[in-house]
């Protein structure tokens, strides 16, 4: 009997080599090898006969035209608006969607309420917990006032008992998968959560939703790095991928889509935790200004986007003389690489000299953002603190800063002053470049901005 293939998998990135290693040669990671039993190989060409080849099992495969008729199935409303934003309007029929999250940060609670949801409206929804008993998520449903919805409640991780009873009668319209690590199948000889057990259990379940168009939600682990644990190629077999979000210490859950086959990518859903359960924050521009720091030096109003949503942060910025040869730079909700280049060009286009001062720049809420538009406001943060004036409580800022000291103009600006005016903001500081629609659009004072250094001039700082 001939011996079993093995090969040694990066459980970091899915490399595969033919020997045991204690540094993976592809992705860097320390002691991330193990052995699996080798994949099984895809059918092999046969001889080739007359000049072409065929493989040597298989059905043909049926072709279409662009032109073919295509009947769009409607979306599933989860009844939880802030979800069914960021997925695009709902659940789609057929789709596979991956959410991953720091433990605890109420994955599980989302998708047992958005479960509890669709059921109360009659809908056929399955929920298998491979990490909890029964009990236990029947004590979170009756925390949560959930305790009288009709969700199917399983605890199996065995897949080819999971594929064969939701094939065995009407498929669900949903079916939640808490998490994928701990699924395993008596084909694939590796313990569950290895690579090999989550290509196979993903494969699987990715092609039961595409042939009995249920939608199913598989849970994911994440890294010490925050990235959902096993290789990239499983965030490529599914169609949506959601990422849960909170900084330690805030109630706040962001819901964030990095990819998404059927909506936007860019979209977010806020959420704040409560013994009760995930609250939808329905205006979350109000929610992260609620305890602002008026008065005080160093903090500017953000007027920014996240995808079709305006929403309205603080930025709180520290500048303090540094003892040290290297002054300290430290940066949270931002990118470290945009404030090294805003301290630049503030340095050698504008004059204001904080070489010698440590730097703290700080995201209030604990949102992240992405977009440029931020330069402004940062800067206006920056320049308020080093120069111990207090910015205008009822000014927002917003703009992108190049590197020659410019203020450029940036996209959706008549929403981002929509907002700012709603909320009972009278000015706004901007890119000068801003269309006359945007300067039709709300009520709102606009302090144009060509230059940097006219923001400068406002604060102006001493002189060193």
């Amino acid at each position: 009997m001939a011996k079993a293939s093995r090969a040694f998998v990066c459980q970091a990135c899915g490399a595969v080599t033919s020997r045991w290693s204690g540094k993976c040669g592809s992705c860097g990671e320390w002691n991330s090898i193990i052995e699996e039993a080798a994949p099984a190989g895809s059918p092999a060409l046969v001889a080739i006969k007359g000049g072409k080849g065929r493989l040597a099992s298989g059905a043909r495969a049926a072709f279409e035209t662009l032109r073919s008729a295509t009947t769009d199935d409607p979306r599933l409303p989860t009844g939880i608006s802030e979800l069914d934003r960021v997925l695009g309007g709902g659940l789609v029929p057929g789709s596979a969607v991956l959410v991953g999250g720091d433990p605890g940060i109420g994955k599980s609670t989302l998708l047992l309420q958005a479960a509890a949801s669709l059921a109360g409206c009659g809908v056929p929804v399955v929920y298998l917990s491979g990490e909890e008993a029964t009990a236990q998520v029947r004590l979170r449903a009756a925390r949560l006032g959930l305790g009288d919805a009709s969700v199917a409640l399983g605890t199996e991780t065995n897949l080819t008992n999971i594929v064969a009873t939701l094939s065995s009668g009407a498929p669900p319209a949903l079916v939640v998968i808490d998490s994928v690590q701990t699924l395993w199948s008596e084909a694939v000889d590796a313990a569950p959560g290895t690579i090999s057990q989550l290509r196979n259990a993903a494969s699987a379940l990715v092609s039961y939703a595409k042939t009995s168009g249920a939608a199913v939600v598989l849970v994911g682990h994440v890294t010490k790095d925050g990235q959902i644990a096993g290789p990239k190629v499983i965030e490529h077999m599914v169609d949506t991928v959601l990422y849960f979000e909170s900084l330690s210490g805030h109630q706040f859950r962001i819901l964030r889509a990095v990819k998404n086959r059927f909506g936007p990518t860019d979209e977010i859903g806020v959420f704040e935790m409560r013994y009760e359960g995930l609250k939808e924050v329905e205006n979350p521009s109000a929610l992260f200004l609620g305890d602002r720091d008026r008065g005080a030096p160093g903090t500017a109003v953000f007027a920014g986007m996240e995808g079709t949503r305006p929403l309205l942060v603080e930025i709180q910025a520290l500048v303090a003389p540094s003892t040290l040869g290297t002054p300290r730079r430290a940066v949270v909700g931002w990118d470290p690489n945009r404030l090294s280049m805003l301290l630049a060009v503030l340095e050698a286009r504008c004059g204001v000299r904080l070489a010698g001062h440590d730097v703290y720049l700080n995201v209030a809420g604990g949102m992240r953002l992405t977009e440029p538009a931020a330069d402004l406001a940062a800067a206006g943060a920056l320049l308020s603190s080093f120069a111990g004036r207090a910015t205008p409580e009822d000014a927002v800022y917003f703009g992108e800063v190049s590197l020659t000291g410019a203020v450029r103009a940036v996209g959706h600006m008549d929403q981002r002053l929509k907002e700012a005016a709603k909320l009972g903001f009278a000015r706004a500081v901007v890119p000068e470049a801003a269309g006359t629609s945007a300067r039709e659009a709300a009520d709102l004072q606009l302090l144009p901005l060509t230059e940097l250094s006219e923001l400068v001039a406002w604060f102006a700082p001493p002189q060193e």
